[in-house]
């Protein structure tokens, strides 16, 4: 019998990430498990196996958040839409530990005053700690990078290159009216780059710190270009003229100099106005300095299982943060400051 510990889990909501997290550690030999928060009042009362395609566990759905402060658990993974600043710190001060993909905690010291001064205390109160991870921002930005430049003693520009072809996405009201693709062309909303600017920024902010050159100027821009030719997508028609592509580029200086960039290149069609060089999906990393480096990832999944594959690349890190987070020291804890996240398989 394995001697490994147990981890008592909670899992936070059940969106399209959470849903696959509540199955990865219903299915991990190291997990048990305890506890379930659902927002919806359809979903409360159900076994925790039939809202992830699992079989029953004997754990029901509670949309009852002080349930489950009050239950024993080592680690909650929050994993809601939004944040609850009261419910995070009052779960932190129970004693339970957090691994979430919010993006408020990828580095404290970008984090609103008040609220950093509120989980903190909450952690001390717990002896608790808590971690931002999932895989854009945190996987690509953070983990993934660091053994590049760890190879390097000169260091002149990181850039990531995130890839996203949403033309298999039946999804029209996300795609035509949240995201703005096959709408007319016009200026980029700069709400949307600076959406993107605070979880991104500061997720490159704590690389920046890590590696001796502390971030003092973020730049946000938005671009957009518009498709050649109509094409049909899986939610609908996308019109030749009307926007096909949209890139957001992160900017992290220090000292005025870009030592930094992230750019999310999202796209319904390849045959768009402006060389973008799009690909398929995945990531281009390049580094710049003594050792240069072009690293290309691609998700050699097929087109029909596309949809089952892409919540694991979010979900399943945050899951195999759980021991290590739990092991850590109180407070807000971050990639750079924690051990290096290994899985475990059986």
């Amino acid at each position: 019998m394995s001697d490994r510990r147990k981890y008592r889990v909670i899992q936070w909501a059940t969106g399209n990430i959470g849903s696959r997290a509540l199955r990865a550690v219903i299915e991990h030999p190291d997990m048990d498990l305890v506890g379930l928060y659902v927002s919806s009042e359809a979903k409360a009362g159900k076994d925790a196996g039939e809202l992830c395609g699992a079989d029953p566990v004997g754990v029901k759905a509670t949309n009852s958040a002080q349930e489950l402060i009050a239950l024993d658990a080592d680690c909650v993974l929050y994993m809601r839409q939004g944040i609850d600043w009261d419910e995070v710190c009052a779960l932190l001060a129970s004693g339970k530990n957090i691994v979430t993909t919010r993006g408020e905690f990828h580095y404290p010291a970008m984090m609103d005053a008040g609220n950093r001064a509120r989980v903190e205390e909450a952690c001390r109160t717990g002896s608790t700690s808590i971690y931002s991870t999932g895989s854009s921002p945190g996987f690509i930005t953070e983990a993934f990078v660091v053994p590049l430049l760890s190879i390097a003693r000169r260091h002149d520009l990181l850039t990531i290159d995130e890839y996203a072809d949403c033309s298999s996405r039946n999804s029209p009201d996300m795609l035509f009216r949240i995201m703005g693709f096959g709408q007319p062309m016009a200026p980029f909303d700069q709400r949307r780059a600076e959406h993107l600017k605070g979880d991104f920024g500061s997720s490159l902010s704590q690389l920046g710190e890590a590696i001796g050159l502390p971030i003092d100027e973020i730049d946000a821009q938005g671009e957009l270009s518009a498709a050649r030719n109509r094409l049909e997508i899986a939610a609908g028609v996308i019109e030749a003229g009307t926007v096909g592509a949209m890139r957001t580029t992160i900017t992290c200086k220090h000292k005025g100099r870009e030592v930094l960039r992230f750019r999310a290149n999202w796209y319904v069609t390849t045959d768009i106005e402006d060389d973008w060089q799009l690909r398929d999906s995945g990531w281009r990393v390049r580094t710049e300095g003594d050792t240069p480096l072009l690293v290309d990832v691609h998700f050699p999944v097929p087109e029909e299982d596309y949809a089952a594959f892409t919540p694991g690349l979010t979900a399943h890190r945050p899951v195999n943060a759980i021991p290590v987070v739990c092991a850590a020291e109180p407070g807000i804890r971050t990639t750079s400051d924690l051990p290096q996240i290994i899985p475990t398989f059986s």
